[in-house]
């Protein structure tokens, strides 16, 4: 059985992965700029100066989009290319650039879909107390309104921000990504809190500004619990897990998503956290919970659990599992359960907006790239969230992550995530295999999936 007939299907970007041109037409510093500058903090020494040159390639980029079938794509705006400081004058080359972007993509018949915040703060910003100044969430407000004035004549399709857990959990309490601090959880907590804030006030300023009917979301991310076997205490077990948070990590959903969904913090998160729980009035509890038409999840891999004496038990994963190259558990089933407990929780519809895996990929003497271990990573995925869908969970799209090879963070370029190759000495694009299996997918409208039967 296919796919929905208007179900979405893209691959997603970050404008920090992919453009280079950081000091390019008064592009400001962020956060990530000057993480990169610092000796340790990249594998390689390594930085996105000139990453993928979306900046100055991006037609070519798009005329690549269209060549691969794609019917959408997200991509997330570079807060200071657009305001250098964070505030204040706006650049009209860097808003300008993201004119020119979203013209080529309509004229290519791909929808844009805008993701205002992939973790490339201001620099100037931080440097005033970035998220732990009160002020931050009137920043991101303001910084939204300039996106929405400039651009929702043509962009309906809106994410304010991706993976709070990831921009504040590493970067302000693990300090493994930028900006690199390790604050103390209570620090760490305030921050997430005016996350929260400037999610909502993001949320209100689309609403109130945009010149066509908006379709707003965020993109969430966390490790989906899965039942060792199907039985009804397994799956309470998984469930529980999905939504448990941990004392001292920030690496949840439940945290980031029940107060702009439900309206509170989550109880188990606040005994959890304890003491160093902000405190939240109802104003902020009532500015975080917008009404949202999509949450948006990011998906790779989950961990079995069963029900315990004490409550949910993992279970370890056999040697020799299989794994990507970058070390995650191959795991189809969490898209399949991480959709349907995430529909149980909040009722909204939901879009894939990531899912993928870093693979050895290399051009081969013949001149392609092949790429095999992605196609079957992405069929398995791709043939749960189908059945996900058939029992019901309402999925409206998926974003392959990612549309090309890019900067990975803290990571460099050591870890290929694209669905084309990119060779960063000579910029030549290459569409893997996978490219060219996912357009026939597209096609079909996932028909050509193989698709196992689920108890």
């Amino acid at each position: 059985m296919p796919f929905p007939r208007k179900f979405i299907w893209g691959a997603a970007t970050s404008a920090y992965q992919i453009e280079g041109a950081t000091r390019t037409d008064g592009r400001g510093a962020s956060v990530w700029d000057a993480f990169c500058a610092q000796p340790g903090r990249v594998k390689g020494g390594q930085n996105a100066d000139v990453a993928c040159d979306h900046y100055n390639r991006h037609r070519e980029d798009v005329a690549m989009m269209r060549a691969m079938g794609l019917r959408a794509y997200r991509f997330s705006v570079a807060w200071p290319r657009v305001m250098p400081r964070g505030r204040g004058r706006v650049s009209e080359a860097g808003l300008g650039f993201y004119d020119r972007l979203v013209d080529e993509l309509l004229a290519a018949g791909l929808e844009p879909w805008v993701t205002l915040f992939h973790w490339d703060y201001p620099l100037a910003l931080y440097r005033e107390g970035g998220w732990l100044s009160p002020e931050s969430p009137r920043w991101f407000s303001d910084y939204t309104a300039v996106l929405v004035d400039r651009l929702s004549d043509r962009v309906t399709r809106w994410i304010t921000m991706n993976e709070p857990q990831c921009f504040i959990g590493l970067g302000h309490l693990t300090g493994t990504q930028a900006p690199g601090d390790k604050l103390p959880m209570k620090k760490a907590l305030l921050a997430a809190h005016n996350v929260l804030l400037a999610h909502g006030l993001a949320v209100q300023a689309i609403r109130s500004r945009a010149k066509r009917a908006s379709f707003v979301g965020i993109s969430q991310t966390g490790e989906v619990g899965l039942p060792a076997t199907g039985s009804r205490s397994d799956v309470s077990a998984a469930r529980e897990a999905n939504w448990s948070v941990a004392d001292g990590s920030l690496f949840n959903m439940a945290w980031w998503t029940d107060p702009i969904l439900k309206g509170h913090y989550p109880e188990q998160g606040c005994r959890a956290y304890g003491k160093a729980v902000p405190k939240a009035s109802d104003a902020d509890l009532a500015t975080m919970r917008q009404p949202l038409d999509f949450l948006g999840l990011n998906i790779y891999h989950g961990n079995a659990f069963r029900r315990g004496k004490k409550g949910p038990e993992a279970v370890a994963s056999d040697p020799g599992d299989p794994r990507t190259h970058y070390g995650w558990p191959v795991a189809p089933a969490s898209m399949y359960w991480g959709p349907r407990f995430a529909h149980e929780r909040y009722g909204l519809p939901l879009v894939i907006t990531e899912n993928g895996m870093a693979n050895l990929d290399w051009v081969a003497l013949d001149g392609h790239v092949h790429d095999p271990q992605r196609i079957d990573y992405l069929g398995r995925y791709l043939g749960e969230l189908r059945l996900a869908i058939d029992s019901g969970v309402p999925v409206l799209g998926y974003f392959a992550w990612s549309l090309m090879d890019n900067f990975e963070w803290s990571d460099g370029y050591n870890y290929r995530f694209g669905l084309v190759h990119v060779d960063y000495a000579t910029q030549r694009r290459t569409l893997k295999d996978s490219a060219l299996w996912y357009r026939s997918i597209i096609r079909s409208r996932g028909g050509a999936l193989e698709v196992a039967a689920r108890a």
